[in-house]
């Protein structure tokens, strides 16, 4: 039998059936139905042309083909992850690829990037622009993103949700804040495509604007804007998100705890 037309899926959930000798169990392993499973193991001696399982009074017992088959296909599994472990280390071990809205790179990210560069000197990084960008697509390992929380996702706030209103005048609209003069109001006189440059239009003189406070603080710490007004609630804050088999990484958890100071 070729490669390509291995039935890998049932011989999965025959090894799961054969551990348990039980279809329930192994269903509950899989997380799939009992019938499903009785479905693969029928599909399989039917490809295979022998019968695996029978049934007697004590229950489920293995047939002199099933295990004499059973041996290897466990050790073919284990080569299975040891492949996969080995692709893991060996292509992306040190190397981190970043989604992050560049205004938040720019006076949050990169620092903190800098300084586990210098703590860590072997690693690398690419950044992508782009708070939405599909971690398949692009191959992320994170993202960071100005949403109200997760979602499907595993993620971490990296700052309280509150927003600040800097500089003075007309308001400044932005994506994060479309309507900031009020629903059904006139549209602002000066829209931006991010939050950081609606921070720097306002440090121009061209009008306020509400804006993440974990940003505008970076920006008052580098002394490039006065400290704003009185902080407030909002929905969204900055997370750093990931679907769970990249946060499961040890590259992704060591640098999710040097973030996040935990």
């Amino acid at each position: 039998m070729k490669r390509t037309h291995l039935p890998l899926n049932a011989l999965r959930v025959f090894d799961a059936a054969a551990r348990h000798l039980s279809f329930t169990r192994a269903a509950d392993e899989l997380a799939v139905t009992p019938a499903a499973v009785g479905q693969q193991i029928r599909a399989l001696e039917d490809l295979l042309g022998v019968v695996l399982f029978r049934r007697t009074s004590k229950g489920l017992e293995l047939t002199e083909e099933a295990n004499a088959g059973l041996g290897p296909l466990r050790t073919g599994f284990l080569h299975f992850e040891d492949a996969v472990q080995a692709m893991q280390a060996g292509q992306s071990s040190h190397v981190y690829t970043i989604a992050c809205p560049r205004d938040f790179f720019a006076v949050w990210l990169a620092p903190r990037i800098a300084a586990f560069r210098e703590a860590n000197p072997e690693v690398r990084f690419a950044l992508v622009d782009g708070e939405m960008t599909d971690f398949t697509e692009a191959n992320l390992d994170l993202a960071v993103r100005w949403i109200e929380g997760p979602g499907d996702l595993e993620g971490v706030a990296l700052g309280s949700a509150e927003r600040v209103t800097v500089g003075e005048g007309d308001w400044i609209a932005w994506p994060g804040d479309t309507a900031p003069q009020g629903e059904g109001e006139a549209e602002p006189r000066l829209s931006v495509g991010d939050a950081g440059l609606a921070i720097a239009a306002a440090a121009a003189g061209m009008g306020r604007a509400r804006v993440p406070a974990q940003l505008a603080q970076g920006w008052t710490d580098q002394g490039r804007i006065a400290t704003g007004g009185p902080q407030e609630p909002c929905r969204r804050a900055y997370w750093l998100v990931a679907p769970l088999p990249q946060w499961r990484q040890k590259k992704v958890k060591a640098l999710v705890a040097f973030l996040t100071g935990a």
